[in-house]
C-alpha cells in the first residue's frame, strides 16, 4: 500500500523526468511481485501446517481412543485374572490364597486356645466348670442325618476319692460329622424255578424290568454315573479311578455306553418337559461354547449348548432345557422356538434378531426383552478401568432400578406392576434423558460412547419390562444355570460326538430342572429310573422333576 501511494505522488510531482518515474514504477512492480510471491508461499505453508495440525489432532484422538480401549481391556483381564468375579461396585480385593489363609487362622486360634488353657488356668476351669470353647456358636448339624451313637462310661462306678457309688446326673453330648465314600455292593436276584411234572412246564418269577436290559448296572449305579458326570462334572476316567479304589472294574467304554443308553431312555421326559416349557409366555435364552471332538483331524471343533429357561416371575415351576448344536448360527434358536409366542430375554447377539421380525400382519410372534445386567456391565467395566464419573452415575441409576426389583420380590404380578409404574418408570425416563444429553458431549468411538450407545441402541427392549409385573429385569436366571456347565467343561474338556452332546443335554436338562425345583437330583433320578421301564406314557408328567404341577398343565398335553 505504501509503494502505491508513493508512486502516485511521484506521478503528480512537477519537474521529475519521465525516465525516473518509469524506473521507479519498474522497481515498485518487482517489489510488489516479490511480496505477492512471498504471501502466496506463506499462505501455502500455513495451509500445509494447518492440514498437518488437523492430521495430528485426528491421530492424537485415535491414539487416545485406542489407549482408553486398551486400558479398559487390560483392567478387564486383570480383574478376571486377579480380582473378584462378581460385579459389586465397592468390593475389596480377595486374597488369592483365602482358603490357605482361613486354614492358618483356624490352626493359630486352636494353638492359642490350648496354650492359654495350659499356662493360665482360669477360675472356671479350676472350679470344674467347663470353659466355653473358642469358636462356639456354630450351626447344629442337620437333624435329618442318621445318628450313630457311641456310649462312653467311666471305668468304675465308684468315686476314686471316697469309694462311694456314683450317681448319674446327666450326660454330655458332642456330635461330629462323618462321611462314607461311594460304596459298591451287589443286588442278587434269586428267582426260584418250579416245574410241573404232568404238563412238563417250568414257572419262574419274571425278570425285573430295567433301563438297560441284560446289563449289570442297577438304577442306583446309573444314577451315580449321571449325577457324578453331569451335576458334579467328574469325567469318566475319574469315575473309573473311584471304582478301581474299591476293586471294582468299570471300563471307561462301558461307562460311556451306559451314559448313551441312559440319555436315550430319558429323552421322553425331556420332550414332555419342553412341551410344558412352551406353554409359558416368557423365556430366558443364552448359549455357551462346548468343544466337540473332530474325528480324523485329531482336534476339536466348537459346538454350542443353547439354554432356554422359564421366568421365575410367572406362575408355574421353573424349567431349564439345554439344546446341543454344532454351531452358534441363529437358525438353531429359530428351529427350537418355531411356533412359540411370547417374550424372549437374551443378550445382544445378532443370531436372535431374526426371531423378532414381524409377519405379514405386522405382528412379531416373539418380542425382545433387554438384559439390564449386560447394560450395567458396560458401565461397570468402564468404571473399573479408569473410575469414569459418567459410568459411576449410570451405575448409581441402575442400582436404583434393581432396588425397586428387590422391594417387589415378594409381590404379586399386579402389585409388582403398580410398584414398577410408580418407582421404576420415572427412573427410566430420567435415565434416558440423561443418556441422550451426555451422549452429545462424548467423542465418537470412545469407550464411554460405546457404553452409552449399547444402552441407547437397546432402549426399547430394556425398558419394556417396567410396563408389566411379570417380565424380568435381566437374564441372570439362565446365566446362573449355564455357569456350572462352564465350570464343568474344564474337567471333561470335550464331547465325543454330536450324538453324545445331545444325550448330555437331555440329562443336564432334567438334573438342572430338578435343582431349580429344590429336589435332590440323586434321589429323583434313582426313583425315576426304577419306575421308568414299566411306566405308562400317558402318565409321563408324573415323573418330571417339578416341585408342583397344576392340573391345568397336566391336562394340556
Amino acid at each position: 500500500m505504501e509503494i502505491a501511494e508513493k508512486l502516485a505522488r511521484l506521478k503528480t510531482a512537477e519537474g521529475l523526468p519521465k525516465w525516473v518515474i518509469g524506473l521507479f514504477e519498474e522497481v515498485a512492480n518487482d517489489a510488489q511481485r516479490h511480496i505477492e510471491i512471498h504471501l502466496a508461499q506463506a499462505e501455502k505453508a500455513h495451509c500445509v501446517l494447518a492440514q498437518k495440525h488437523q492430521i495430528t489432532l485426528a491421530e492424537n484422538h485415535r491414539l487416545t481412543i485406542k489407549s482408553n480401549a486398551l486400558t479398559l481391556e487390560l483392567a478387564y483381564y486383570k480383574r478376571m485374572r486377579y480380582g473378584i468375579k462378581n460385579e459389586a461396585l465397592t468390593a475389596e480385593q480377595r486374597d488369592l490364597f483365602v482358603e490357605t489363609f482361613d486354614a492358618d487362622i483356624a490352626a493359630i486360634e486352636c494353638e492359642l486356645a490350648n496354650k492359654l488353657e495350659r499356662d493360665i488356668p482360669t477360675q472356671s476351669t479350676q472350679s470344674g466348670i467347663k470353659k466355653p470353647r473358642l469358636g462356639a456358636g456354630r450351626q447344629a448339624l442337620p437333624a435329618h442325618l442318621p445318628r450313630v451313637e457311641h456310649r462312653h462310661e467311666p471305668e468304675s462306678c465308684n468315686c476314686v476319692t471316697c469309694g462311694q457309688d456314683l450317681v448319674r446326673i446327666g450326660e454330655d453330648i458332642t456330635e461330629k460329622l462323618d462321611v462314607e465314600p461311594a460304596k459298591f455292593f451287589v443286588h442278587r436276584h434269586i428267582r426260584g424255578k418250579y416245574a410241573c411234572r404232568t404238563c412238563e412246564t417250568m414257572t419262574a418269577a419274571p425278570v425285573p424290568a430295567a433301563i438297560i436290559d441284560g446289563g449289570m448296572a442297577s438304577a442306583g449305579l446309573l444314577t451315580w454315573l449321571a449325577v457324578s458326570k453331569y451335576a458334579d462334572h467328574l469325567p469318566l476316567y475319574r469315575l473309573e479311578q473311584i471304582a478301581q479304589r474299591a476293586n471294582v472294574t468299570l471300563a471307561r467304554s462301558t461307562l460311556a455306553a451306559w451314559t448313551g443308553q441312559l440319555g436315550f431312555a430319558l429323552q421322553p421326559l425331556v420332550d414332555a418337559l419342553q412341551d410344558l416349557q412352551w406353554q409359558r409366555k416368557v423365556l430366558h435364552g443364552d448359549e455357551t461354547p462346548i468343544k466337540q471332538l473332530d474325528p480324523g483331524k485329531g482336534k476339536t471343533k466348537k459346538a454350542y449348548l443353547w439354554a432356554y429357561r422359564t421366568n421365575d416371575l410367572d406362575d408355574g415351576p421353573p424349567i431349564i432345557i439345554f439344546d446341543y448344536q454344532t454351531s452358534r448360527a441363529g437358525i438353531h434358536a429359530q428351529t427350537y422356538l418355531q411356533g412359540w409366542q411370547g417374550h424372549l430375554l437374551v443378550d445382544d447377539y445378532s443370531g436372535y434378531k431374526k426371531l423378532y421380525e414381524k409377519d405379514a400382519s405386522d405382528q412379531a410372534n416373539i418380542i425382545e426383552l433387554g438384559c439390564w445386567a449386560h447394560a450395567r456391565r458396560k458401565f461397570f467395566e468402564l468404571h473399573a478401568a479408569n473410575q469414569n464419573t459418567l459410568a459411576a452415575e449410570a451405575l448409581r441409576i441402575i442400582a436404583k432400578l434393581y432396588a425397586v426389583e428387590q422391594e417387589a420380590q415378594a409381590m404379586t404380578i399386579q402389585e409388582r406392576q403398580a410398584w414398577r409404574a410408580e418407582h421404576a418408570i420415572p427412573q427410566l425416563k430420567y435415565f434416558k434423558q440423561w443418556l441422550d444429553e451426555q451422549r452429545l458431549k462424548l467423542a465418537p468411538g470412545s469407550s464411554t460412547a460405546k457404553a452409552f450407545d449399547y444402552t441407547l441402541r437397546r432402549w426399547p427392549a430394556l425398558q419394556r419390562y417396567a410396563n408389566t409385573g411379570n417380565l424380568p429385569i435381566d437374564n441372570n436366571a439362565v446365566e446362573n444355570c449355564i455357569r456350572p456347565i462352564a465350570i464343568g467343561r474344564k474337567n471333561w474338556l470335550f464331547t465325543g460326538s454330536e450324538r453324545a452332546g445331545k444325550r448330555a443335554a437331555a440329562i443336564q436338562s432334567l438334573l438342572g430342572t430338578a435343582k431349580l425345583n429344590g429336589l435332590d437330583p440323586y434321589a429323583w433320578l434313582q426313583d425315576t429310573l426304577e419306575k421308568l421301564p414299566t411306566w405308562p406314557n400317558s402318565r409321563i408328567l408324573e415323573l418330571l422333576p417339578l416341585r408342583h404341577l397344576g392340573s391345568q398343565e397336566n391336562t394340556s398335553l
